[in-house]
């Protein structure tokens, strides 16, 4: 596996990342530990060396498995985790980005991973209470404590990145980008081009779809997070299905499966560009790695634009009670009206 820039600022990691969210959390129950330990250590052992996991996914309990997944091979990973986010009582979500909370998130990562650093900590989503200068203020106390080496920022709008890269150079932004979801090309994706900033690319397989087909939705446990995303309601995946259909064409001629067309795609937006698909198999795993190195002609590259352009897929990405947290900024009020509650 190729290793690549990442952002500015010195953070280099492997071309191809591994999302380890679905390990522990929101694609169904849990998987095996113990297969979980191995295919991570598999992973970073055949160059797949950048990790990304999250205080919330679990919640904590995947944090604790990339703990114990990397004893004796901490020093090979680029380990990439969020803070910001907290599931409540009541099944909503909680978006904080005061600075006591961001401490007590960190604080309480770096014990679950057993680890004295995190290289990349994310602010999870914006806290539209809490001016991002506050947010990234607080971040920065911890770069300059070593308890991180960079600071991330996940689906910040054009300005909430430019407010923060203000305050201390922002490494990457991880936002979803994929065929079935493209509109990140039209702001966020220039403006981070501008700043110096990486691209770290979520759900690149359109969370299974582009690996699967619509078949995808036939055997999703009761718990299974995709069961509530929009794109994946029945009213939708007749549609969404065509997509699929053109795009099994193309990865027919190209002698690919679709999935590695649909990552190989992403891949190709540009060396400052890290997909971090992820996945629960061995086999998944190294199909998705041979799809890095799948170089597209630029006649490839406009058939994919075209089968994918506007109208190709239906569906938010998310629920709206989620797409509120989506790309949006940070107000100013008083500092005053802050009420930390770690």
């Amino acid at each position: 596996m190729e290793r690549i820039k990442l952002g500015s600022q010195g953070l280099e990691v492997s071309k191809q990342g591994l999302g380890c969210m679905g390990m522990s959390s929101s694609y169904g129950p849990p998987k095996p530990e113990e297969a979980m330990i191995h295919l991570i250590r598999h992973a970073v052992q055949t160059g797949v060396t950048f990790l990304d996991t999250s205080d919330f996914y679990g919640p904590f309990t995947n944090e604790i498995l990339l703990g114990k997944a990397m004893k004796g091979i901490r020093d090979k990973v680029q380990l990439a985790t969020k803070c910001g986010g907290r599931l409540c009582d009541d099944g909503s979500v909680e978006v904080r980005g005061d600075p006591e909370f961001v401490r007590w998130s960190c604080e309480g990562s770096l014990k679950r991973l057993d680890t004295d650093y995190i290289d990349l900590l994310y602010q999870c989503r914006m806290d539209t209470k809490v001016p991002i200068e506050v947010t990234i203020g607080a971040m920065k106390e911890l770069v300059e404590e070593g308890k991180i080496k960079y600071i991330g920022l996940c689906e910040a709008s054009a300005s909430s990145i430019r407010r923060a890269h203000a305050v201390h150079p922002i490494t990457a932004v991880q936002l979803e980008w994929s065929l079935w979801c493209r509109e990140v090309e039209e702001e966020i994706v220039p403006t981070c081009r501008e700043l110096g900033i990486g691209i770290v690319t979520f759900s690149p397989l359109g969370r299974g779809f582009f690996s699967v087909g619509p078949s995808v939705v036939n055997n999703l446990a009761d718990n299974d997070f995709r069961k509530v995303l929009p794109k994946f309601q029945a009213t939708n995946m007749d549609h969404n299905a065509l997509l699929f259909a053109r795009l099994e064409e193309i990865s027919k001629r190209k002698g690919c499966s679709p999935g590695q067309m649909a990552l190989a795609w992403v891949h190709n937006q540009g060396t400052d560009v890290c997909p971090i698909p992820g996945t629960t198999k061995i086999e998944n795993l190294e199909k998705n790695m041979e799809a890095s190195s799948i170089k597209l002609t630029a006649e490839e590259m406009n058939e994919l634009n075209i089968i994918s352009g506007e109208g190709a897929a239906k569906g938010d990405r998310y629920p709206e009670a989620i797409l509120k947290f989506t790309w949006a900024n940070s107000e100013t009020p008083p500092l005053s009206s802050l009420t930390p509650q770690p």
